[in-house]
């Protein structure tokens, strides 16, 4: 009895070796993968220091003191000052909270949209071709000159309607809806595969609904290159936010946010080069985690990596 009970443990330990969950691939990523875990340790930090760090540091972002202006790194003003006396700091953790909303609201509508079409196309063979000749299309436009002249069109309409909620609104549906092409490729693969595995084939022959079969035996069994997709595309929405925001098309002037901070400092570079230097960090540390997490998922997912 107990050799049977060992038997069924070790079987057991070697399945979820060979068929990890979706969040062990998460653990193998990050335990195997220094600069995942370096990423995720930074990641971490920049995101419990926008949303706490202005709860402990109480400073308003949007006040000026002109006899401060441009000043260097102090105990009062641990970043500096801005050329109207505004706190470096109080701005820096505001606009964090900006890029990563952004960032998080754009990847989940991309995620969404891609995921949607990508499942539909794999799943079902007539809608195959038409949805994948859509992702092309997508895939062949420019997709910063697109949302350039998205930004242009719409932003005074939304403004109107309310200059912080609509601006953001705007960038999130304009990211969103012109990044989902990859996933939309990585998910169809995926369906393709999984849709002619042993457990999809006998749900068919039953008579189970697609929708059914989608959400209960192909979708669970995707979530892998779907983290990945995911982490990719939060890096991705932030550089283009930012890119907008360095172009001046995001959002208001007063309202900061790192990319629109990189483009208020530039004419005050030679002056006050700590102006350009910390947004520039900020954006680059939070990509740059962002991606060695997703290249350490991505690693963990491939079978030639893990078998290694």
């Amino acid at each position: 009895m107990k050799l049977e009970q060992f038997a069924r443990a070790g079987q057991s330990i070697q399945e979820a070796r060979e068929h990890p969950s979706p969040w062990m691939i998460v653990w193998i990523a990050l335990k195997n993968h220094k600069g995942a875990l370096v990423g995720a340790g930074v990641f971490t930090f920049i995101v419990l220091a926008v949303l706490i760090g202005p709860l402990i540091y109480t400073i308003d972002p949007q006040l000026t003191d002109t006899a401060v202006r441009n000043q260097g790194m102090s105990w009062q003003h641990p970043l500096g000052t801005d050329n109207l006396g505004r706190d470096m700091l109080a701005q820096m953790l505001s606009g964090g909270r900006i890029a990563l909303a952004v960032g998080f609201a754009a990847m989940l509508l991309s995620l969404g949209v891609g995921i949607t079409i990508g499942v539909v196309a794999g799943y079902y063979k007539r809608l195959d071709g038409p949805l994948m000749r859509l992702t092309d299309l997508f895939l062949a436009l420019p997709l910063l000159p697109l949302l350039l002249v998205i930004i242009m069109l719409f932003r005074d309409t939304l403004r109107a309607f309310d200059p912080e909620m609509g601006i953001f609104i705007l960038i999130v549906l304009g990211i969103g809806i012109t990044s989902w092409m990859q996933t939309a490729r990585i998910v169809r693969g995926e369906t393709l595969a999984v849709k002619e595995r042993e457990f999809v084939l006998a749900a068919t022959s039953m008579g189970t609904s697609g929708l059914h079969i989608i959400t209960k035996h192909i979708l669970p069994n995707i979530l892998s290159p779907i983290m990945v997709s995911a982490t990719l595309g939060i890096a991705n929405a932030i550089i283009t936010e930012s890119t907008l925001s360095f172009l001046g098309l995001g959002f208001p002037p007063d309202f900061p946010t790192w990319g629109r901070l990189l483009f208020d400092g530039v004419n005050f570079i030679e002056i006050s080069p700590a102006r350009v230097i910390w947004p520039g960090l900020a954006i680059s540390l939070t990509v740059l985690s962002v991606n060695y997490i997703g290249d350490a998922l991505r690693d963990a997912i491939d079978p030639r990596v893990r078998n290694e």
